[in-house]
């Protein structure tokens, strides 16, 4: 058979099993019968290959109002329209159909690539409406006088929204250098690690004094150096300056010093982010977030996911990205042209 075959018939047997799978008893709700994994000094072993696609949003649709979590048939019913989205966009279209008319080209993947997922986030037995538990309201608590700190924003404010004047006016994600979206803020490897529409996948890596964490999207890597201390407030960092203790059996990651040129969410150089990772079962960690920015936010907010693992025979391959940069040579000599036709 065919990949898009086998990928068709697949699709076909996890929307048929769907039902009976979201019944079960979730690996979160039976932690306390369940051995951890752990290392030779009896911490959490969280060391493998992880994701953390799902169909839950950051923040909370407005058809939810103030419901935190939604019934187990609201969420079956979430899963199963997302798989036979799926299904049809595995279907084989037809080679006969018109060409677009609308001249649309930005989505140009097609869901081969895509990796959204299609699990609706379960944590301590609930079925969240959003990442974000705080607020309650399940919304990012901007600020309405907040200045913009977004340092892309705030180049193309001042030269207009098409001018590649320069290097400087590309962003880091496009050439390929370290994965962030200023539009919308997202980062794979973060913090916070936030899923996106592809290569949600990472790896983790544990020792006694050291945690690395590698994303799949442009192999970005954060290295958590246990029980030390940050580095002077006048070093900034990509992905900031992170450390880590264990609370228990909970990773605790503290991170600041984050990079000026790199905003999540409306965030500025002061932002500071606690991570913890908390593991539930062999397969399954709860990934939480704290971002406080008195500039940004009116006050601190929290969001919660979960990381699943993947299956031992799966690896991440390497992420070949140059587009940006095969492209840059091009975009300058056209700014060149225009500064002197």
């Amino acid at each position: 058979m065919t990949h898009p075959t086998c990928r068709f018939l697949l699709a076909m047997l996890c929307l048929i099993s769907a039902p009976a799978a979201l019944m079960q008893a979730t690996a979160q709700e039976t932690t306390a019968a369940l051995v951890l994994p752990r290392t030779m000094d009896g911490k959490p072993d969280l060391q493998g290959i992880w994701t953390n696609a799902t169909q839950t949003p950051l923040e909370r649709p407005a058809r939810f109002a103030d419901r935190r979590f939604m019934s187990a048939e609201e969420a079956l019913e979430m899963q199963q329209d997302a798989r036979r989205r799926e299904v049809a966009a595995d279907a084989p279209s037809d080679p006969n159909r018109a060409p677009p008319t609308d001249g649309n080209t930005a989505a140009a993947y097609n869901t081969f690539w895509l990796e959204r997922g299609t699990q609706v986030t379960q944590i301590d037995g609930e079925y969240r409406t959003s990442m974000i538990i705080d607020p309650p309201d399940g919304r990012i608590p901007f600020r309405t006088d907040a200045p913009e700190q977004n340092f892309m924003e705030a180049l193309r404010d001042i030269h207009g929204a098409d001018a590649f004047l320069g290097p400087e006016m590309t962003t880091i994600g496009e050439r390929c250098l370290l994965f962030y979206d200023f539009r919308t803020s997202n980062s794979s490897a973060g913090p916070p690690m936030m899923p996106i529409i592809y290569n949600n996948n990472y790896q983790i890596v544990q020792t006694d004094n050291h945690l690395m964490i590698m994303a799949e999207m442009m192999h970005d890597v954060r290295i958590f150096r246990l029980n030390s201390e940050h580095l002077p407030a006048e070093v900034y960092k990509w992905m900031g300056d992170s450390i880590a203790q264990w609370d228990n059996d909970t990773l605790v990651v503290s991170t600041r010093n984050m990079h000026p040129q790199q905003s999540h969410y409306g965030s500025g150089p002061g932002l500071q982010v606690t991570e913890k990772f908390r593991m539930v079962s062999p397969d399954e960690i709860v990934y939480s977030f704290t971002m406080t920015d008195d500039v940004a936010y009116t006050q601190p907010w929290t969001a919660e996911m979960v990381l699943y693992r993947r299956s031992p025979t799966e690896r991440i391959y390497e992420y070949a990205c140059h587009e940006g940069n095969y492209a840059l040579a091009g975009i300058l000599a056209g700014a060149r042209r225009l500064e002197n036709p």
